[in-house]
């Protein structure tokens, strides 16, 4: 990454010179974030990824986020807001869009390092922010219609080892998405502010403190698929090590902070499979579809984590809807 477009940045939002070169920070899967230090400051910059920005929605989808992040900053949620700049959030240079952000001194938390507060706590403040605005509203997702022999195929030549992996778990992939359309069917026809991406590594914590971060994905969305993913997450099943004493925990924190529970946990359950759809934007990375040269690796690895996710989380259905009884 060329250091001119930092320097540009620098002069442009008048944050003065760079004391340091740019470190990329980890973490960023999808846009690229950097820690610039000047002589008025340190601060976190987040390079918006250009295809994702080529997409018809995008900018509309921006807007709502930005637009619903007030709302939360408004209500008192811990959050790290962009800042704004000539009354505007998002920045461009040359093409490339971004967001800046005050330096906060914090880091997420590793699987082992997460405790039964950091769970009440990210529970508490979920229910929180789905109590802000909670309207009736049916939940509209379009069907997902994931050709995966058409990326069975495009991974011969391409990697044979994705393919293969594709391949032994067709079945599985074709079931989880015959469900997971049913059953949004089912879901209570509710609709509040979400995140859509808190998980354990968009809390930065300091101590008992924290801010939440990348706020980008805010929408109106379904609490109750928000809560499922967002305590399986918190529990380890990112690691395929689900602790069902943080579950409890997490699920239990966020009732008591006013939270509503689902009448059937199984509908939210299959009906939480946007892991397909992340698995699939992965493997579109592996082909070099819609995405930079740059990303292949990402892909390929993101493709084999998803997968194994996926698996898990069909083997474990069973006991986190059992677990999840003892949670009411």
């Amino acid at each position: 990454m060329p250091d001119r477009i930092f320097e540009n940045i620098c002069s442009q939002l008048d944050l003065g010179r760079l004391l340091l070169p740019p470190v990329r920070l980890s973490g960023g899967l999808m846009h690229k974030m950097f820690s610039l230090e000047t002589t008025r400051g340190r601060y976190a910059v987040k390079l918006l990824n250009p295809h994702v920005m080529l997409r018809p929605e995008a900018k509309a989808n921006f807007d709502t986020a930005e637009r619903l992040e007030e709302i939360l900053e408004k209500n008192g949620i811990p959050i790290l807001p962009a800042i704004t700049y000539e009354h505007k959030k998002m920045q461009e240079i040359s093409g490339q869009y971004f967001y800046l952000f005050p330096w906060y001194d914090g880091r997420a938390l590793k699987s082992g390092g997460i405790k039964e507060f950091h769970c009440a706590e990210a529970g508490r403040i979920l229910a929180l922010i789905h109590n802000i605005d909670k309207r009736e509203a049916p939940f509209v997702r379009n069907e997902i219609r994931i050709d995966w022999d058409f990326y069975i195929r495009g991974l011969e030549a391409e990697n044979s080892g994705l393919c293969q992996l594709l391949k032994d778990n067709r079945s599985l992939l074709c079931d989880c998405q015959a469900r997971g359309n049913a059953a949004v069917k089912r879901l209570p026809q509710v609709a509040a502010i979400c995140h859509n991406d808190m998980d354990c590594k968009n809390i930065l914590w300091n101590g008992r403190d924290y801010r939440i971060i990348d706020l980008e994905c805010l929408s109106y969305s379904n609490p109750f698929l928000e809560l499922m993913e967002l305590a399986l997450c918190w529990s380890g099943y990112e690691e395929r090590a689900v602790d069902f004493e943080l579950l409890r925990v997490f699920v239990r924190a966020y009732l008591a902070a006013g939270g509503s529970a689902p009448e059937d946990w199984e509908a939210v359950y299959d009906s939480n499979c946007g892991r397909l759809e992340w698995l699939e934007y992965n493997i579109k990375r592996v082909l070099g579809i819609d995405c930079g040269a740059d990303e292949k690796e990402l892909g390929i690895s993101e493709v084999r984590k998803t997968v194994e996710q996926i698996v898990y989380y069909a083997d474990r259905k069973t006991a986190v809807l059992d677990s999840l009884s003892q949670s009411d």
